[in-house]
């Protein structure tokens, strides 16, 4: 665990305190993420979103262009977004697949 911790911390991702006690909850530039918790690990990564007023705005397409999209809430992607929410996830990936 303390070597995903220091990955994640080198990648600039953050553990945020939550209530929740089945995942925990990582953020980075206004992105978020459920990653299950396993005991002392973690487990399966969920699909990254960005915060909104409205709750967690996930990534959909609808042709070539892009929204976050939350319950009663929907925004247009930038380009710019899209690839920051992109290189959260992989970031994710590398640093809990990687422990």
């Amino acid at each position: 665990m303390t070597g995903t911790l220091e990955r994640l911390e080198a990648a600039g991702i953050h553990v945020l305190d939550s209530e929740l006690t089945s995942h925990f909850l990582l953020e980075r530039d206004g992105f978020v993420c459920l990653v299950e918790r396993r005991e002392d690990k973690f487990g399966n990564i969920g699909a990254p979103a960005l915060v909104t007023e409205h709750g967690f705005g996930v990534l959909v397409w609808r042709g070539a262009q892009s929204y976050f999209v939350a319950k009663g809430f929907e925004q247009p992607a930038s380009e710019e977004q899209v690839q920051k929410l992109r290189a959260f996830a992989a970031d994710l990936e590398k640093a809990i697949g990687g422990g």
